[in-house]
């Protein structure tokens, strides 16, 4: 007989610890932006940014990092420019590509 696991006895899940290199944080914020949530991009870079140090982010952005916690938290807002501070911190770039299969005036 299998014995049932208990969800509060699993280990918890850091995504940060599993972004070795620019790559998988791309391929990361690509599957992040696909879902077109704002507050979802925002704690997906502040969780990059933890995988990447957040001081060491936070120096190469030009932000202090008490507003870089503040700008990438869930419930944040950031400007766009902040946005791409952060990306150009992390060795990464936002990029358009057509959506296939609608209008693109939809």
């Amino acid at each position: 007989m299998t014995r049932k696991i208990k969800v509060s006895e699993l280990p918890e899940f850091d995504m940060a610890e599993h972004l070795p290199d620019e790559q998988a944080i791309a391929e990361y914020l690509t599957i992040v932006l696909e879902e077109n949530d704002p507050a979802a991009l925002a704690d997906a870079l502040g969780t990059v940014a933890r995988a990447r140090g957040m001081s060491d982010i936070a120096k190469a952005s030009g932000i202090t990092r008490e507003a870089l916690y503040k700008a990438l938290r869930p419930t944040s807002q950031p400007r766009f420019e902040t946005i791409s501070r952060v990306c150009a911190a992390l060795g990464v770039k936002l990029v358009a590509v057509p959506v296939h299969g609608e209008r693109a005036h939809a």
